[in-house]
C-alpha cells in the first residue's frame, strides 16, 4: 500500500477543515458598482483573496462616490459591496498596466470583470488573451447582455432588465403602473450566479490544468428568474398578470391583509392552513362554503372572500394576529427596515457586522447568508483606493521600490 499514513491523512483533512472553504484561491477583479463587486464579495467572505483593480484615471470604482453617505473616495454604498478585498490601482490601457496584469494572472486562479460585453476582449481580460500567460486561468465576465450577439456593446442596468424580462409587468397593483422591485435583485442574482460559475470553473481548472471563459449576464439572469411563470407561459401559453394585494396567482388567501395598525402577510399554501385561518378568525363555516372549498373555488370567488377576511383582520393589531396565527397559519409582519433589523432572529444569526472605518467610525453591514463549518473569515472594511498597491506590487510581484515609483510616475498605478 502506498501513500501517506492514515494518521497523516486524517490530520491533513482536519487542518484543511479549519480553513475557510476558498482559502488559497486568488482572484483579480476589474469591477465596479454593484453586481460585480457583490459576486467577488461573496467569494471573499468564503476565504478567497480578492484583488480589486481600479482605474486611477477615473478615481476608481464609481461606487466610491454614490450618495447619500460619502467620505473622501469612499461611501457606505461602496462598503456594502467591498468588504474582505484588497485595492490596487492599475491603468489597463497603459502598456505597463498590461505587464502588471499578466504578472498578477501568473499568481492567480481567476480574472473577473463586470464590464460592458465588448470590453473584456478589447482589454485582454478573456481566456484567449490570458491562456498564454497561464493555461489554468479562469476568466469570468458579468455583463449586461453577454459578450456575443447584437447587444454585446450596450450598457445595461438592473432597472432596465426588470423591464426587458417582464418583471415590471408582474409587479404592482392591477390598476397601477408597472413597478420595479424595491431592491436591485437582478444585480444581486447575477452576482450570485457569476460567483457560482467562477468557483465551479476554478474547481475544474485545478483538476485539469485548463481554464476557460465563464459568461453570465443580467438579461439571461433576469429571464431565468422567471422560473415557474416562464415554464407556464412557454409550455401552455399562460398569460401572467398583476394581482391585487400582492397576492399569489392561484393560492387564495396568500397575500397582504390590513390590520388595525399595519399590515400582515398570510400564506395559505395548503388547505389545512385555510381551515385553521377561518377557525381562528371565528368564521369556521367559510371552510364548508361551496364557494371556498378549494384553491380553484377561492380563486374564482376571491372578490367575495377577500373583503370578508380583510374586515375581520382590521379588528386586531398585527402583533395580536401574529400571536394567534403563529404555528397555525404561515404569516409575517410587513416590517419597516427598523423593525426588520430589530427582529431577534437577526441577532441570533449574527447577521450584522460592524467594520471599523477611519471616516465612518464603524460601517454596519449585513453579513453573508452562507455559513460553512470550520474557520471563517475575519471581516474587514472595504479598502481605500490603491491601499494595497505597494504590498501587491512588492511582496506578490517582486517590483522594487524604484520600479513602483516609476509605475506611479508613468501613470500605470
Amino acid at each position: 500500500m502506498t501513500g501517506r499514513p492514515i494518521e497523516e491523512e486524517e490530520g491533513y483533512m482536519h487542518d484543511q477543515h479549519q480553513h475557510p472553504p476558498l482559502n488559497g484561491i486568488r482572484i483579480v477583479s476589474v469591477e465596479q458598482f454593484g453586481a460585480g463587486p457583490w459576486a467577488t464579495m461573496m467569494l471573499g467572505d468564503l476565504g478567497a483573496e480578492i484583488i480589486k483593480v481600479e482605474n486611477p484615471e477615473t478615481g476608481g470604482d464609481v461606487a466610491r462616490y454614490v450618495p447619500p453617505y460619502t467620505a473622501e473616495q469612499d461611501s457606505v454604498y461602496f462598503q456594502s459591496f467591498n468588504r474582505n478585498k484588497k485595492s490596487m490601482t492599475l491603468n489597463l490601457q497603459h502598456p505597463g498596466g498590461r505587464e502588471v496584469l499578466h504578472r498578477l494572472v501568473g499568481i492567480s486562479d481567476g480574472v473577473f470583470n463586470n464590464l460592458r460585453g465588448d470590453l473584456p476582449a478589447r482589454l485582454g481580460l478573456d481566456y484567449p488573451a490570458l491562456s498564454a500567460v497561464k493555461a489554468s486561468i479562469v476568466c469570468c465576465s458579468l455583463s449586461a447582455f453577454g459578450r456575443q450577439g447584437s447587444r454585446a456593446g450596450e450598457p445595461g442596468y438592473d432597472y432596465l432588465m426588470q423591464g426587458y424580462a417582464g418583471w415590471m409587468s408582474l409587479t404592482g397593483e392591477p390598476d397601477g403602473p408597472p413597478t420595479k422591485t424595491g431592491l436591485s435583485l437582478v444585480d444581486l442574482s447575477a452576482g450570485a450566479m457569476a460567483s457560482l460559475g467562477m468557483v465551479s470553473a476554478i474547481f475544474r481548472a485545478r483538476q485539469t490544468g485548463l481554464g476557460c471563459d465563464v459568461d453570465v449576464n443580467l438579461f439571461d439572469t433576469a429571464l431565468a428568474n422567471l422560473g415557474y411563470v416562464a415554464a407556464w407561459f412557454l409550455t401552455r401559453g399562460y398569460q401572467a398578470h398583476r394581482t391585487p394585494d400582492s397576492s399569489h396567482p392561484s393560492q387564495i388567501p396568500s397575500q397582504v391583509v390590513p390590520t388595525k395598525d399595519g399590515w400582515l402577510v398570510i400564506m395559505c399554501a395548503k388547505e389545512k392552513f385555510f381551515q385553521n385561518l377561518v377557525r381562528i378568525l371565528g368564521v369556521p363555516e367559510l371552510a364548508e362554503d361551496s364557494r371556498f372549498c378549494s384553491f380553484a373555488d377561492r380563486l374564482e370567488n376571491r372578490d367575495v372572500l377577500v373583503p370578508i377576511l380583510k374586515a375581520l383582520f382590521r379588528k386586531k393589531t398585527t402583533a395580536d394576529w401574529l400571536a394567534l396565527l403563529k404555528g397555525e397559519v404561515p404569516c409575517a409582519p410587513v416590517n419597516t427596515l427598523e423593525q426588520a433589523f430589530a427582529d431577534p432572529h437577526v441577532a441570533e444569526n449574527e447577521m450584522i457586522l460592524a467594520l471599523p472605518h477611519p471616516e465612518f467610525g464603524a460601517v454596519r453591514v449585513v453579513a453573508s447568508p452562507i455559513e460553512v463549518g470550520g474557520e471563517s473569515v475575519e471581516p474587514r472594511r472595504g479598502p481605500s483606493l490603491g491601499e494595497h498597491n505597494e504590498s501587491i506590487l512588492g511582496e506578490y510581484l517582486g517590483y522594487s521600490i524604484p520600479e513602483i515609483e516609476k509605475l506611479r510616475s508613468d501613470g500605470v498605478i
